[in-house]
């Protein structure tokens, strides 16, 4: 499994590569925080420059479910369990 971890504005974010299918709809919402790498994978580019708000509505944009947000306390913000 291959993973791309930050933590950013007290959010553990995590990029699921294998799951990622390149659809860039969390680099559409939020470019300085995400980008497309050579291979149209996710990958982080500046999250930290996006107000935590937005950068929320970036992860959870993504249609695959390939980014999983957390907060400070182990909560599963992105997706959002049902």
């Amino acid at each position: 499994m291959s993973l791309d971890e930050r933590m950013v504005h007290g959010l553990r974010i995590v990029i699921d590569r294998d799951q990622c299918v390149g659809f860039g709809d969390c680099a559409t919402a939020a470019p300085e925080g995400f980008k497309l790498d050579a291979d149209t994978i996710a990958t982080f580019y500046e999250p930290e420059r996006v107000e935590r708000e937005r950068l929320l509505r970036a992860c959870d944009a993504c249609p695959v479910d390939a980014i999983t947000v957390w907060d400070s306390e182990g909560r599963q913000l992105v997706p959002p369990l049902t």
